[in-house]
């Protein structure tokens, strides 16, 4: 049975998804399809992947990707806690930045997002990602041809 006939799919976050190019090119090698997930305020328009679109409210788009994903699919996002819920189901996730989640790092990960928003509601500042850069696209490129193929 190949992975379209397993329901395989990849399913991204994608209000601010900066791979999206990259997603679409690796997916269409694998014949995986795709599905985009962003909200009102946002304009998507992709003939070679399904766009869905959420009404706004807060993470509305990301209990949307989680109710859709199934075991083995591929979730492309920068939120660690969307990450987090989609592993829970048995999917693999992955950060546009390359970055696999697993469940040996999504503790770490949680807690620096717990303390980052504990600076930030205390009027603290602190350093944000880092630019990206074409060593950020191709990391991305590999993890996600990797994820492709291993079930």
């Amino acid at each position: 049975m190949d992975k379209k006939e397993s329901g395989r799919k990849i399913l991204v976050d994608a209000d601010a998804c900066p791979v999206k190019d990259i997603i679409l090119r690796v997916a269409k090698k694998h014949s995986l399809p795709v599905i985009f997930f962003i909200d009102t305020s946002h304009v998507l328009e992709e003939e070679d992947a399904t766009v869905v679109i959420i009404g706004k409210g807060k993470d509305a788009v990301d209990f949307a990707l989680v109710n859709r994903t199934e075991k083995d699919d591929i979730v492309v996002t920068q939120d660690y806690g969307l990450a987090a819920m989609v592993l829970a189901r048995g999917a693999c996730a992955v950060h546009p930045g390359g970055m696999v989640y697993t469940k040996n790092n999504m503790d770490r990960l949680l807690m620096e997002r717990h303390v980052n928003a504990k600076i930030r509601r205390a009027g603290g500042r602190h350093s944000g990602p880092s630019r990206r850069n074409h060593l950020d696209d191709s990391r991305f490129e590999q993890e996600l041809e990797r994820l492709c193929t291993t079930s």
